[in-house]
């Protein structure tokens, strides 16, 4: 009786599991039937709605479908990447990705983490590097990145450093930079790059990192002064700007990056057709031109390429903050 008892249970498992991979199979064989959601964790205005502005038409066409835009930003970018992560496994909720998604962690103990990068996530595609500015407002009154460092030995709290959120990861490398060098700034948080870059260009702030994608008609038009580069290497568009390396500060290096992933256990057929329709996008000649203009790499990485990224950039950053003692309230 115990016997037949558990073959009846063992062969009701057993059905509802070919139950769920046969909705899984169909579910991905239909896929996609309806809108797609993009959330973006970050405000309007931002590198992330430029650029995945950029991308959507070529994704429409990919798809067969309309793609949304959905802002949700705040706390260093973790209110949309929660949401995503607690989303619906089935393609249709994405989350726009930077950095920030491997750098938020570091600060919560593994018992108080908010979300994984690797094991509550799918990777899609990898999308962008970019190397980063190191930017000042003119008002501040220095041209290079030694005389910002002297102002700041000088002027102890008087800078005002603009950052996308507390525990993002412009606050991240902006105390990364002022831990190394010694000096002290105040750091002012806004809930994404956009309306901090609003009070940059009005001078009330005089300080912050910023992609050349975005500020570059801001330099142009004299609102800001770009003194070093943050990446390892060389913008492409300011190929004579000094990195944060050359001018004396080893081992310094945040190359910024972009891409797009779905919530964990999405099934495989899915986030291969997205991954196949991200990297068609990034591989666009018209969109490489426009990119590569405003010193982007296009990457269009498969899934494992992406998940090795995280998995690396997540130590990375996390060695970054507490050798640093970086707060999240600083």
């Amino acid at each position: 009786m115990r016997n037949r008892n558990f073959l009846m249970l063992f062969s009701g498992v057993m059905v509802a599991l070919c139950f769920n991979l046969s909705w899984a199979q169909n579910l991905a064989g239909a896929y996609p039937t309806r809108p797609i959601t993009i959330v973006l964790p970050y405000a309007t205005g931002a590198s992330s709605d430029i650029e995945t502005r950029l991308y959507i038409p070529r994704l429409i066409e990919g798809l067969g479908q309309p793609v949304i835009v959905d802002y949700k930003p705040g706390a260093g970018a973790s209110t949309g990447t929660i949401y995503v992560s607690k989303a619906a496994s089935d393609g249709y909720t994405i989350l726009y990705v930077t950095a920030a998604l491997t750098v938020y962690p570091a600060f919560f103990s593994a018992d108080k983490i908010p979300y994984d990068p690797v094991r509550d996530f799918a990777p899609v595609s990898l999308i962008t590097r970019r190397s980063t500015l190191l930017l000042v407002h003119p008002s501040l009154g220095v041209r290079t990145f030694p005389e910002y460092i002297a102002y700041a030995k000088s002027n102890p709290g008087k800078i005002n450093f603009g950052t996308s959120g507390g525990g993002g990861i412009l606050h991240i490398v902006g105390a990364w930079l002022h831990s190394v060098t010694n000096t002290h700034v105040t750091f002012i948080h806004y809930k994404g790059a956009g309306p901090m870059y609003t009070d940059f260009v009005a001078g009330r702030v005089e300080a912050a990192p910023g992609l050349p994608f975005v500020v570059s008609p801001y330099i142009k038009a004299g609102k800001m002064i770009p003194i070093a580069t943050m990446s390892a290497d060389r913008s492409k568009s300011l190929p004579d700007l000094k990195t944060l390396v050359e001018s004396g500060l080893p081992g310094y290096d945040y190359t910024s990056w972009s891409g797009y992933l779905a919530p964990a256990r999405t099934p495989e057929t899915i986030v291969n057709r997205l991954s196949a329709e991200f990297t068609k996008v990034a591989k666009s000649p018209e969109v490489v031109k426009r990119m590569e203009a405003d010193g982007a790499d296009m990457v269009g990485s498969t899934p494992e390429q992406f998940r090795q990224l995280l998995v690396t950039e997540t130590s990375r950053w996390r060695k970054v903050v507490q050798d640093n003692r970086i707060k999240m309230e600083d």
